[in-house]
């Protein structure tokens, strides 16, 4: 449960994208629905999750199971650099989140923590290590 009446000291870090993340049951179909649709590309397709996006960068990403953490997120926001991300940890732990995924470093080059917000919403918070 997030503190009632909790200010977050603002700019401490910088976020670089906000992404929402759809749970899927069926990854390729997902993929061929939103690229008819959507006329999305594929980005990124790690097997579990695909990421698609268009011409101006604006993503969108479907998982079935994320790989190394407990629950999937509902959305990721990217930062600057590991030490945003430390940072929105240390925020985050004030603020009395619940940390659902430990500081990781994934074998695929992002170093990431999930909390649960208030609402029952899981945040990916991470940055791209190489």
């Amino acid at each position: 449960m997030v503190r009632s009446g909790y200010v977050c000291c603002a700019g401490s870090v910088s976020v670089e994208r906000i992404m929402p993340i759809l749970t899927v049951t069926d990854l390729p179909a997902a993929v061929a629905e939103h690229q008819a649709v959507l006329g999305l590309d594929v980005v990124m397709d790690h097997g579990w999750i695909v990421t698609l996006a268009d011409q101006e960068g604006r993503q969108l990403s479907l998982m079935t199971r994320d790989a190394t953490a407990p629950v999937n997120p509902d959305v990721s926001v990217f930062l600057d650099s590991r030490d945003s991300v430390e940072k929105a940890l240390a925020e985050a732990v004030i603020a009395g989140c619940e940390v659902v995924h430990p500081l990781s470093e994934e074998p695929w080059g992002v170093t990431r923590f999930f909390y649960r917000d208030s609402s029952g919403r899981v945040i990916n918070v991470g940055t791209h290590t190489r």
